[in-house]
C-alpha cells in the first residue's frame, strides 16, 4: 500500500513518531490497566498476585498487536480488544480483574496523557537546544552592526546579536509556558462512565489518586466520561504559538537572504547542493521556507482542537477521530521545525560587510534620529530639531546626496554643530543604545534557564 501522509515518508523524527505510534498507544493503555490493578491491590480490592500478573502481561512481547487486531475485527472496539487480549494472557484468575471499574476513556485519556508528557518533554529539549543556539549566535554577533528595519524600511542601527537576543527572550517565554502547561495538559482520569466513579465504589477517589501518582500524571478533578478537552486545546495552541515564532525567525532569514539585501543566508553545500533544476546559480533558503510552510500546518490544527471541546452532555465521539489527527501531527511537526530552525541558525552565515554596506547605502539618512537628539542637547527644541533634520533628509533623498553634506551647508546650523560633531554623531557604532548589554543579559538568561554554558 502506498504512503499517503507526508509524515510517513518525508517529515518527522523517529523519536517523536514513536511517541504517537500505534504500538506506543497500545502499550501505554496496557500500562494504565496495570497501574489500575496495582491501585486496586494496594487497597485490598484484588490480590497482589493478580496485580502482578496483570502488570506482567502489560507488555507487547506478551500481548501481540496482531491478536488485538484479530479481536477488534470481531468486537469493533479497539480498547475492549486490548482488554480481552490481556485477559487471555493472564494466568490464574487475574484476567477477571483487568479493567475493573473503568470505562474506555479512563484508559484512553490516561494513555494519551502519557504520550503528551513524553512529547512535551521532547519539545522542551528542542526548545532548550534552540535557545542555546540563539545564545551562541547572539554572543558571536554581539557587536555586528546591522540596520534595523520598520515597515520593511531602514530605521536606525542595531546589532545582529541584538536581533537574536529578542529570539532568546521569546523562546524563554515559550519554555516557561511549556513547563507551566505540562501539569494541566498531562492529566488522566479514572472516574468511570460519566465521571462519578460509581463503579469504583468507596475507593474511587483514592484509586484515581494512586493510579495517577503511579504514572506521574495529574488527574481531572471533575471529569465527564473524558478529560476536559480544554487541556488538549491548550497544548495545541501552545505548539501553534511556538510555530508562529519559528516562522518569524525563518521569515527573517528569507528576507535577509534576498539578493538585494544579502545580509545573512542559510548554509549551502557548494560541493553538492542544488538550488534549482534550471538556474544553476541559485542558493535558495529552502529550509527556512519549509519551516514557514509547516508552521502554517501546525496552526491549522487550532480550529479542530477548539471544535473538539464542544461535546454533548457527558461526551460524544466527535472528538475521537479529530484527535487522532491533531495531536500526533501537531507534535511531530513542531518537533520537526524546531530541529530544522536549530539547524538553520547553527549554520547561519552572517555577512557583516554587507550589513555595513547597507547602512552606508542610506547616505547617512538612518542617522537622522541621533542628529535630532544632538540638536536638542545644543538647546534647540525637540520639534524644531525634528523639522531641521526632516527637511534636510528630504533634500538629501531628493538630490541623492549624503545627509552630512546637506547639514554642513545649512547656515542655521553653523556655530551649533561642528563638522567633527556631525561625523561623530553619524557613526552608527555609537548609536545602538543598550543593544550590546541586552545581548549580554539574554545570553546569561539562556545559560541560567537551560543550565548550560554557551560554548
Amino acid at each position: 500500500m502506498s504512503n499517503v501522509c507526508p509524515l510517513d515518508y518525508r517529515y518527522g523524527r523517529e523519536d517523536m513518531k514513536a511517541v504517537f505510534s500505534e504500538d506506543s498507544r497500545i502499550l501505554n493503555e496496557m500500562l494504565v490497566e496495570a497501574a489500575l490493578a496495582r491501585a486496586h491491590a494496594s487497597l485490598g480490592t484484588i490480590s497482589e498476585s493478580a496485580a502482578k500478573e496483570i502488570t506482567r502481561v502489560a507488555d507487547l512481547n506478551v500481548v501481540s498487536i496482531s491478536r488485538i487486531k484479530e479481536i477488534e475485527s470481531e468486537t469493533r472496539h479497539d480498547l475492549m480488544a486490548m482488554v480481552k487480549a490481556m485477559t487471555e494472557k493472564c494466568e490464574g484468575d487475574a484476567g477477571k480483574y483487568v479493567h475493573l471499574g473503568a470505562t474506555s476513556n479512563d484508559i484512553v485519556d490516561t494513555a494519551t496523557a502519557l504520550q503528551l508528557k513524553a512529547a512535551m518533554e521532547i519539545v522542551l529539549e528542542d526548545v532548550d537546544n534552540l535557545i542555546m543556539t540563539f545564545a551562541a549566535l547572539a554572543k558571536r554577533e554581539r557587536d555586528t552592526l546591522e540596520i534595523g528595519r520598520t515597515h520593511a524600511q531602514f530605521a536606525i542601527p542595531i546589532t545582529y546579536g541584538f536581533k537574536v537576543a529578542g529570539y532568546i527572550a521569546e523562546m524563554i517565554r515559550h519554555r516557561e509556558r511549556i513547563v507551566e502547561a505540562m501539569p494541566r495538559v498531562c492529566a488522566g482520569k479514572m472516574a468511570g462512565a460519566v465521571g462519578t466513579g460509581a463503579a469504583l465504589g468507596k475507593n474511587f477517589f483514592e484509586i484515581q489518586r494512586r493510579v495517577m501518582a503511579d504514572l506521574g500524571l495529574t488527574y481531572e478533578p471533575a471529569a465527564t466520561q473524558v478529560v476536559g478537552r480544554d487541556r488538549y486545546t491548550e497544548a495545541i495552541c501552545l505548539m501553534a504559538n511556538i510555530a508562529a515564532s519559528l516562522e518569524r525567525y525563518c521569515t527573517e532569514v528569507r528576507n535577509l537572504q534576498r539578493s538585494e539585501v544579502a545580509e545573512a543566508s542559510e548554509f549551502f553545500d557548494v560541493t553538492k547542493q542544488v538550488g534549482s533544476s534550471t538556474m544553476a546559480q541559485k542558493r535558495n533558503p529552502m529550509n527556512s521556507e519549509n519551516v514557514c510552510g509547516l508552521a502554517r500546518v501546525v496552526r491549522g490544527f487550532v480550529t479542530p482542537a477548539f471544535e473538539s471541546q464542544i461535546l454533548w452532555h457527558e461526551r460524544d465521539l466527535c472528538n475521537s477521530s479529530t484527535e487522532r489527527f491533531t495531536l500526533p501531527h501537531v507534535f511531530i511537526l513542531i518537533d520537526e521545525i524546531l530541529k530544522k530552525a536549530d539547524w538553520i541558525y547553527s549554520g547561519l552565515e552572517v555577512h557583516r560587510d554587507r550589513m555595513l554596506e547597507n547602512i552606508e547605502s542610506s547616505r547617512g539618512l538612518v542617522m537622522a534620529e541621533p542628529l535630532m537628539m544632538k540638536l536638542t542637547e545644543k538647546g534647540i527644541g525637540r520639534q524644531d530639531a525634528h523639522e531641521i533634520i526632516r527637511s534636510s533628509a528630504m533634500v538629501a533623498e531628493d538630490e541623492k546626496r549624503h545627509l552630512r553634506d546637506v547639514l554642513l551647508e545649512r547656515e542655521d546650523l553653523k556655530g551649533i554643530l561642528t563638522r567633527d560633531e556631525i561625523i561623530a554623531t553619524m557613526d552608527a557604532s555609537n548609536y545602538v543604545g543598550g543593544a550590546r548589554e541586552i545581548v549580554d543579559k539574554m545570553v546569561a538568561a539562556a545559560e541560567d534557564v537551560v543550565g548550560r554554558k554557551v560554548e
